[in-house]
């Protein structure tokens, strides 16, 4: 039996999710974006937005979230506009603090993460 996110993930399943919306228009979210929740689960919550809040309750990385919900991206970021709204979460961009090159990440790390992500 299929758990309560193990749903059929097809383009109509998605289609309800996001209550037929298709873009987040004027975000700020990318897919390094680190979300924290700011609130428990709520009776009658969406499952989808339980779980986010659940997996947030540590800062977690837009990509991140749409890894453990198998979901696009896409899907995940309309998601995460309607909990930021409602200040459920909060959205801390990454660090653009300037690093010295000793500082960045092997390069063999940053195309490891890339094929990672496009296998999402």
């Amino acid at each position: 039996m299929a758990g309560p996110l193990e749903h059929d993930n097809t383009p109509d399943r998605f289609y309800t999710v996001t209550g037929g919306r298709t873009s987040t228009q004027g975000s700020s979210l990318d897919v390094v974006t680190l979300i924290v929740s700011e609130c428990d689960p709520a009776p009658g919550m969406q499952s989808e937005s339980v779980r986010i809040l659940e997996l947030c309750r540590h800062p977690m990385a837009v990509a991140e979230i749409a890894s453990h919900l198998n979901m696009p991206i896409s899907v995940v970021k309309i998601l995460l506009c309607d909990l930021l709204d409602t200040n459920r979460v909060t959205a801390r961009q990454p660090s653009s603090a300037a690093r010295r090159k000793d500082e960045l990440p092997a390069p063999e790390l940053l195309e490891q993460v890339l094929v990672g992500l496009q296998n999402i």
